[in-house]
């Protein structure tokens, strides 16, 4: 997802906050990720582009649900600074997290795979028979060539085949960009995937598609497989929107009680300030042949993120709320960023539920239990038993005196239901922000992973490691 941020300042609190020292640790994060296999690519550069070679950023995860020690993950590798990477790398490991190997995702010139030039937007999903899908917007710098395509892998992520083209627009067709994607597997049905994303149409600022609020219209488009991903339906315009409306950050979860489908998004609307995003949903109730109009949950009312210091931008999934589902109950939750809480000073985590299937929804609640300092990048799951988990970082460490710009990895919990979170887990950090890659901000990705198992939630993040020639890894820690 490439895009430009607002310039407005951020009006934080000065006064340092430091880790108590009660607050509780998890297991120290593993290293997942390895040596780019792109470091010789010289593809896909540009005079106005700087490419951070050996940088991972935007990881997501699954979790085999055949397998639960089988882990699957997928990442942006070497980024560039003004959209994309060399390509995605898919880790995977067999031991619940401990070791890790790595391959290369067949989406980009640099892969050896798709000849487009660059790609970004890593997912990953699997299947209850274990079999899991990757998909990735794939795109020219050079021109306006650009794809949604999905992969398939049957041996837990070591290789990927099938590879498909869901929907390509390339030139002289210059008048849409995907963006966006994300893959679900059905949970309870073998062989069933869906994908959904945005796709921009002009006028709007083509080849980058920068600028969302100059883009014409932009829809949600649907794709699914029913075959294990050897074939994608033509895809479906499943929100429909006006002129100078568009969606973005399209997610489905899936009821495994009844079979419903669930899409999340942002609701982009005018006027393009602080209340322009909408946490929006649809819903369909015959497996994506016919879906719902939308309900608005709530307002998104991200004022994106600075470094409270200096003001200088920090890119972050600001526009994008994230979904989970309940799979013994059903109960839906949404978490996003929001600065609501402080009187729009700065982004916060948000949290809103639904116990009857998204009929009414719960007031916001915060759920970062420390204020003060920005908290983004919110990830939400749900266990087997209920318990609800969401992680996100912050800025609490930074003083005012501070050079760099501290960062920790937290994650909260709350009994099912959602609205009593605590149980604070130091997962990582601090680490600099100031030294990830730049592209219209500090950027790590614009959301992380975070799986669940039975007995534990499985975070999946970059973080950086201040070293010039290898500036960020993606990390795994584990955790009851």
């Amino acid at each position: 997802m490439r895009r430009n941020k607002s310039c407005a300042a951020l009006l934080g609190v000065s006064v340092a906050v430091t880790l108590a020292a009660s607050t509780p640790a998890s297991a120290a994060p593993t290293v997942v990720s390895g040596p780019s296999p792109f470091a010789g690519c010289t593809i896909g550069g540009s005079s106005s582009s700087v490419v951070f070679v050996n940088a991972e950023v935007e990881p997501w995860l699954a979790v085999n649900p055949k397998n639960t020690s089988n882990l699957i993950g997928a990442w942006q590798q070497d980024r560039w600074s003004n959209g994309g990477a060399h390509g995605l790398v898919a880790g995977f490991s067999f031991d619940g997290g401990h070791t890790w190997g790595q391959t290369a995702l067949p989406f980009s010139a640099c892969a050896n795979g798709l000849g487009y030039e660059r790609a970004s937007d890593p997912w990953v999903s699997i299947g209850p028979d274990g079999t899991a899908y990757a998909v990735s917007i794939s795109f020219n710098q050079s021109n306006n060539n650009n794809a949604v395509a999905a992969a398939v892998s049957s041996d837990g992520g070591q290789t990927w085949g099938n590879l498909s083209v869901i929907v390509a627009n390339n030139e002289p067709t210059l008048q849409f960009f995907n963006d966006k994607e994300s893959v679900t597997a059905n949970p309870v049905k073998a062989g069933v995937a869906y994908a959904v994303w945005d796709r921009l149409e002009l006028p709007n600022g083509n080849p980058y598609a920068n600028l969302h609020t100059a883009a014409y219209r932009g829809p949600t488009l649907f794709s699914k497989t029913v075959d294990g991903g050897k074939t994608w339906s033509s895809p479906a315009e499943i929100v429909k929107v006006p002129a100078r409306q568009q969606t973005i950050g399209n997610q489905i979860v899936v009821n495994q009680q009844d079979g419903t489908l669930y899409n999340f998004f942002n609701l982009i609307t005018p006027p393009f300030n602080k209340g322009a995003g909408r946490v929006a949903f649809i819903k369909s109730t015959d497996d994506g042949v016919t879906w719902t109009t939308p309900q608005v949950i709530a307002t998104l009312q991200t004022v994106s993120v600075f470094d409270p210091n200096t003001g200088t931008p920090v890119r972050t999934g600001d526009i994008i709320p994230e979904p989970a589902i309940d799979p013994a109950t059903g109960q839906l939750y949404v978490a996003w960023q929001d600065s609501r809480f402080n009187g729009g000073q700065f982004d916060e985590i948000a949290l809103s539920t639904s116990a009857d299937g998204g009929k009414t929804w719960s007031a916001p609640i915060r759920v970062n239990t420390s204020s003060g300092r920005p908290a983004f990048n919110p990830s939400v799951r749900v266990n087997s038993a209920g318990t609800v988990a969401v992680t996100y970082y912050d800025f609490r460490t930074l003083k005012s005196t501070d050079t760099t710009l501290p960062t920790d990895y937290w994650r909260t919990t709350s009994p099912r239901g959602g609205q009593n979170f605590g149980n604070e887990l130091h997962i990582a950090g601090s680490f600099d922000m100031k030294t990830a890659p730049y592209a219209e901000g500090y950027f790590i990705g614009d959301y992380q992973g975070l799986g669940a198992t039975d007995t534990e939630f499985v975070p999946f993040f970059v973080q950086t490691t201040g070293n010039a020639t290898n500036p960020t890894d993606v990390f795994v820690a584990p955790a009851p």
